[in-house]
Parts: C-alpha cells; structure tokens; sequence
C-alpha cells in the first residue's frame, strides 16, 4: 500500500493529507512562464519542483488519473515593452522566447506533453497560451460585472475587492496592510485601492480584442485573470492543487482565487496551494545590478542539466536556496558516484519504499536523495532499485557512457586532443619513459581531465570539476 502524500497548502497554514476531489482524474494547475526574455535560474526552481510532483502523483494515482496544465503568459506589458524594443513582432518574440523556454527546462529532465500524453487520448499534461483563451477570459469578466463584483471605469473593468468579504484569505494579509501598499499609485477612476484590473485599453501597435461589458474600445486582458480562465476551463471550477512561486501569493493568486470564486460561486478555487520558495546567488538576491543574474542557459552552457535539477532539488521546495558553484561541483561528483554504482542497470522492481515516503512527507527531497545515497553505497549498492528510484526524481535516465558525453560537452573539452595526450601516455607507459607520462597527464589535468587507468588495461577519461 503506497503511502500516505501529505502537504503542506498555503491556504490552511498546515501540512495536510492530500485527498483529491476524484483519484480517477487528479488535477494540478501550476504557473509557467512569461515569454518576453530567457528564464533565470530562479524560474526553473519551481518548474522542476512541480515536475517532480507530476511524477510523484502519476506514480501514485496511475499516469492516465493525473492532468497538469502549466500555462504561458503571452500577452504582457514587459513583452510588448520588448518586442518594440527588438523590432520584431509580438508573436515573433513569444514563439522564440517559449521555444527557448523549450529547450532550458527538457535539458533539466522536466516531463513535457509529448512524453506523456498519448494520441487519441484526453490529454494529461497541456499548456494553455493566454492569447488561445481571451473568450474565456471575456466570459468570466462579463459574469463578474453581472454579478455585482466587478465594473466598469475609464474603458476598464476593475474587480470591486469590498464586494468578496474574504478576501486576503490565501496571503493572509490584513486588509489595512494591502491597502497601504495599493495606496502608492491609486488610478482615479477605482473605488478602492485594492481594486484590480480584469480588462483595459489597449495602446496603438499593442494586441488587443474586442472588450468585454459593452466598453467600446478595442482592449486586452489584466494577468490575474488569465489563471482563471485556463484552470477553469482545463481543469475545472474547482480541482485540487494550484502551485507557484512564494512571490505570487500575493497579488497574483489572492486574485485568482478572488475572480474564481466569485465568477463560479464556489468556496474554493484549488484546495490545495503549493508555494517554492526564494533562489539566491552565493548569497545575494539575483538581480542585474549585482552581475548575479544567470539565465538557466547560461548554467547549461557549463553543466549538465541533471546537475542543474540535483542542485535545486537538494534543499526542499519550501525552504529558500542558495545557488552556489560549491554546490553544483557537489551535484556532479553526487551523479558521478549515482552513475557508477548504477552502472547499466536497468530500473528493478518498484521504486524503493524509502525513496516514495520521503516525496510523500511534503516533497522532502532532501530525505529522498539520503535515500539513494543509501541505494549507492559500498556493499550495499543496489543498482537496480537505485536506477528506478533516481527515475522517479527524474535522475539516471541515461547511460553512464551518455552522462560521460553530456559531461564533455558541457565542458566545451576537445576529444580529439583528450584522446591523443591519452594515446601518448600510454605509449609512454609501456616503454616505461615515465617523464614523458606525467607531461601527458599533467597536460590532461591542464584540460580539466581526470585518466583512470582500468584493472583490463584500458584507460577511461572524464571531465574534473
């Protein structure tokens, strides 16, 4: 009998046992990306922490009982600001940017939807654009007004914030508090200052549709309520867990759950909220004034992907992490070792208990990885099982020889030059002319190479960190 999963859900301030409205049809929504500019290394935390969680319930409930819909955000004021700044159309600059987007998170071992969902079949992993949902969009925002809890102003519809008495629910934020911090730049025409938009004008050379609630210029969606419409309509007014960054409590999601559940009449938007926390650099808050800022490409262009996701996952979702060099030269000698022990075994048997009750105490990655260090060590070493429970974190999928390549590279290491110093050494060696072996080597280790010379005669080579 698997586990019991248990998580710990913003909205209630406790980790609770996760029992989904239906086990047949368990529904997560999570916040994916804003396509204006390369992700940070901040953006692929929780991509690949909610990753996991994907295999971890599909593991639980069976892959065809689990739906993920993580959306992209493709209509915003930063891709608009940088479409003009570039010369390029919108559209031009979302389908690269998403596309980049792509290539980043299938390098860090994250499942996309041609892995898992099966032609013919409902689909069990989407990722809705918010321009493909404006008329759902529309249609929410019309209830809303209709409904008292929204209205129109100056060619905007704003949400009335007083009409949900609730409200501030999720984030937990006493209501003067939210008001001050709204008070700093109040728009003229909202009654309140929490007040926010669903709907407004569009500018010249902005995209923009026909508005909503009789307004009669053309205009485009606020960014709360495109969350609504795509979970609503892919996963139902209600469904079971909503998961993002610790920055969007608030606004973000109090706002979502403020649209949703005013629109639908329903207690609850999710019930359960999951939140990453925070990504520093060597200790400081990632920005560009600081020359801290790391784009996952940039971490990619040095480290295997596999690095990368074992970096992040080594400190649990919830706590904040800092992101070090210290710490990905550990993540590699860690897959090293993973890598050897499991040798070429295929996945055996079940994932191993220990590795499923960690992930089921609230994603605890750290216990997990403890766990297959077990799996690893000395005589112990148990490569089957170590294989199928490194799969499940999304660790081990290749060979050892594909991780060795991955390792080259990364490492931009010219083989041709590898393999010809290694040839010396060992012509070297058999004649005995033992100066001429350690040049060699020493010019290897110059490389940032490391030789190993076999108990068969053969000598095998990888990259040092």
């Amino acid at each position: 009998m698997a586990p019991m999963l248990r998580l710990y859900n913003t909205l209630t301030g406790a980790k609770e046992a996760f029992a989904p409205i239906d086990p047949q049809h368990v529904r997560v929504y999570a916040c994916g990306p804003t396509v204006y500019d390369a992700a940070h290394i901040g953006n692929a935390r929780p991509i690949i922490v909610f990753d996991l969680l994907f295999r971890l319930l599909r593991h639980l409930y069976g892959p065809e009982h689990v739906t993920y819909a993580r959306n992209v955000t493709d209509v915003d004021d930063k891709i608009n600001a940088r479409a003009a700044e570039r010369g390029i159309t919108i559209r031009e600059l979302t389908d690269g940017t998403l596309a980049q987007f792509h290539r980043d998170v299938r390098d860090l071992g994250v499942l996309m939807p041609e892995d898992v969902n099966v032609p013919g079949a409902r689909p069990r992993f989407m990722e809705p654009r918010a321009t493909d949902h404006i008329a759902e969009m529309v249609t929410m925002i019309e209830a809303l007004v209709r409904t008292g809890h929204a209205y129109v102003a100056a060619d905007h519809v704003l949400f009335d914030v007083p009409s949900m008495p609730d409200y501030g629910g999720l984030s937990k934020r006493p209501l003067d508090e939210m008001e001050a911090g709204a008070r700093v730049e109040v728009a003229p025409y909202k009654r309140s200052p929490l007040d926010f938009v669903l709907w407004k004008p569009a500018k010249p050379g902005e995209p923009s549709w026909p508005s909503p609630a009789g307004i009669a210029v053309a205009g485009r969606p606020g960014w709360h309520i495109e969350c609504s419409a795509m979970s609503a309509k892919h996963l139902g007014r209600t469904f079971d867990i909503h998961a993002g960054g610790i920055d969007l409590i608030f606004p973000h999601h109090e706002n979502e759950v403020a649209q949703s559940r005013c629109c639908f009449g329903t207690p609850v938007m999710a019930n359960v909220w999951l939140h990453n926390g925070f990504l520093q650099v060597e200790g400081e808050k990632m920005s560009k004034s600081l020359g801290n800022f790391i784009t996952i490409r940039d971490v990619l262009n040095d480290w295997p992907g596999e690095v990368v996701r074992l970096t992040m996952l080594k400190t649990q979702y919830r706590q904040p992490i800092d992101w070090t060099l210290r710490g990905l030269e550990e993540s590699s000698r860690v897959l090293d070792r993973w890598y050897n022990a499991a040798a070429d075994a295929p996945a055996a048997g079940d994932v191993p208990a220990g590795v499923v009750e960690a992930l089921c105490d609230d994603l605890n990655t750290p216990a997990a990885i403890n766990e297959l260090h077990r799996l690893a060590s000395g005589a112990e070493a148990q490569a089957g099982a170590l294989r199928a429970g490194a799969n499940l974190l999304g660790f081990l999928a290749r060979t050892r020889s594909d991780r060795e390549q991955d390792q080259v590279a990364a490492s931009g290491v010219d083989v041709a030059a590898v393999e010809a110093l290694i040839a010396e050494r060992r012509a070297a060696r058999a004649a005995k002319d033992w100066a001429a072996s350690d040049r060699a080597r020493d010019a290897l280790a110059a490389m940032g190479v490391a030789v190993k010379d076999n108990k068969d005669g053969t000598t095998t080579w990888t990259v040092a960190r």
